[in-house]
């Protein structure tokens, strides 16, 4: 009787779900390609009136090369910018223009992040004599900072650069899914993600289940929901082969059996090697580069001729010129 009322007074332990760190952290390419993949939907999110203003038929050109050489290798190792976008876009009077794209990954709080979107603003538009439109998406939690303008005054100059900027939680859940977007379900998946390591796979499963069934419920293109449905399962990662191979059975379910989602995994894991091949073939070409400036610049100062310059290092006569 005595140990069962030692028993009955033991307090009760709190149930919780392991503690645990996000087991993967989501990839800045995962989200880069999504953009890419959706950024007429992107657009459209962004700008009410987009279809008015965009010539979508014209398509768009992204310009990754000539982002990575306005900003440089080391700022990027440093700052991880791989999500940034520079897109040329036609608008409807037929004039060209450049999207900067800017995705704020971390949930972090930097001071110069105005400063340092301002010096990409002008970088570029120094280089194409073009106006850029500059967009920042924040994807951090419901406290990241969002700053929408860099500001400067100094003995009467006043500089005022600001940009349109849009938070993954500036809209709810039932909001994004009303809004017959593929985008706003990104966005959503977004949200969806930041839950990792706080509730339990069987809840964060759930959740990835009805982006699934809210995209299926809309008339897309076949392509377009593989695409989706591979991004989404990578991207609101779950460490759980069982709670994994439930969500394949179910979207081959709910699809009629059309939707694999075995083979959309061997295709992503081809589309990744094959980026990663791309990837490392970019930076060799962009490092040779830039050593080829480095000593462009070398032979520059040291007065040589400009013919013998390009010459010896392969570089047009322009670019030698503007050093």
């Amino acid at each position: 009787m005595e140990k069962e009322t030692k028993i009955a007074r033991r307090p009760k332990r709190r149930r919780r779900h392991k503690s645990v760190e996000k087991p993967r952290k989501k990839t800045d390419e995962l989200l880069k390609g999504a953009f890419e993949e959706n950024f007429a939907d992107f657009l459209r999110f962004i700008y009410p009136d987009a279809d008015d203003l965009i010539d979508f038929e014209k398509g768009f050109e992204f310009m990754d090369k000539e982002l990575f050489a306005i900003i440089s290798d080391r700022e990027r190792k440093n700052d991880k910018r791989v999500a940034d976008l520079l897109a040329k876009v036609h608008l409807k009077d037929g004039t060209e223009r450049l999207i900067l794209l800017n995705v704020e990954i971390e949930a972090g709080d930097d001071p110069d992040f105005p400063l340092r979107l301002y010096e990409y603003n002008y970088r570029i538009r120094d280089r194409y004599k073009k106006i850029v439109a500059a967009i920042v998406v924040f994807t951090g939690d419901e406290k990241q900072s969002r700053p929408s303008e860099y500001r400067n005054q100094l003995l009467g100059t006043t500089l005022s650069f600001k940009y349109l900027t849009y938070h993954i939680f500036d809209h709810s859940a039932d909001a994004l899914v009303a809004m017959k977007n593929p985008f706003a379900l990104i966005v959503l998946s977004c949200q969806t993600a930041l839950l990792e390591g706080h509730i339990s796979d069987k809840e964060l499963g759930n959740k990835r289940l009805s982006i699934a069934k809210a995209l299926l419920s809309q008339d897309y293109s076949h392509d377009r929901i593989i695409s989706f449905m591979g991004f989404l399962k990578n991207f609101v990662f779950i460490d759980n082969k069982y709670i994994n191979s439930k969500f394949d059975q179910q979207i081959e379910t709910l699809t009629g059996g059309k939707i694999s989602m075995g083979i959309i995994e061997t295709l992503k894991m081809q589309e990744r090697r094959d980026g990663k091949l791309e990837g490392k073939l970019e930076g060799i070409e962009i490092g040779r580069h830039e050593e080829a400036l480095e000593i462009a610049r070398e032979l520059k100062k040291e007065g040589l001729a400009i013919e013998f310059i390009a010459k010896t290092t392969k570089l047009p006569i322009a670019e030698i010129e503007a050093l």
